[in-house]
């Protein structure tokens, strides 16, 4: 599913150079659940924003699906992402003028479907994220364990190949953490792809691997 070889990303302004990413290869294949930690700085989110095509590497080859996608500009990379891409965001990400039922139609709402579909794909997946009884309320009315599992749903209500996560739990207490991760695992038990940055050597174990990442470099990668 992902094959990405000597991927690296240097930031640069008129004074500095930085390397996020020195000469990265990584193999994902599909149904894995593939854990990404690292300390802060080390190049986690870099890494992650370009398999998720919100970014492009300085160099290298990234093959998704079959496609070499690594000089893609930002438009195809846009449509690339359609329905084939899921995010889950430590910060939840969610849109507050809209209400719950209306965050997680806006990818299907991207993606044209007539209303009366979007209405069955939405309402199937927050009945199974057991949020129907939220639908009408706001981001700011729900606890973050709601909201993540808002942001959850608004990430799969497309049914995915790949889901990249930035530290799905990082905002939440054990409990609604806990949930999170089961919620994960249980589609990735489904057949969906998962890929997750997180601090937490607890999340990690949910992983099939675990590939740690020091100073923008790849320095192991432990099966579970």
């Amino acid at each position: 599913m992902i094959q990405i070889e000597n991927i690296s990303k240097v930031f640069r302004t008129s004074e500095v150079e930085t390397v996020a990413l020195n000469h990265v290869n990584l193999e994902v294949k599909e149904g894995e659940f593939v854990a990404i930690m690292g300390p802060s700085g080390c190049g986690k989110s870099t890494l992650l924003n370009i398999l998720g095509l919100l970014d492009n590497p300085t160099e290298g080859s990234y093959q998704l699906m079959g496609q070499e996608v690594a000089g893609l500009k930002e438009k195809e990379r846009t449509h690339m992402r359609k329905g084939k891409l899921g995010f889950v965001f430590q910060s939840f990400n969610l849109i507050d003028e809209l209400n719950v039922y209306e965050n997680v139609e806006l990818p299907l709402t991207y993606l044209g479907l007539k209303s009366s579909e979007r209405r069955r794909m939405v309402e199937d997946i927050l009945k199974r994220m057991n949020i129907s009884h939220r639908a009408k309320h706001f981001p700011q009315q729900l606890s973050g364990g709601q909201q993540q599992r808002v942001a959850i749903a608004r990430a799969v209500v497309t049914n995915p190949k790949l889901i990249l996560a930035d530290e799905p739990t990082g905002n939440l207490d054990s409990k609604n953490g806990a949930e999170v991760m089961n919620l994960l695992t249980e589609l990735n038990k489904e057949g969906t792809t998962i890929i997750m940055v997180t601090h937490s050597q607890h999340d990690a174990s949910f992983a099939h691997r675990t590939v740690h990442l020091f100073d923008g470099s790849i320095v192991a990668s432990v099966t579970a």
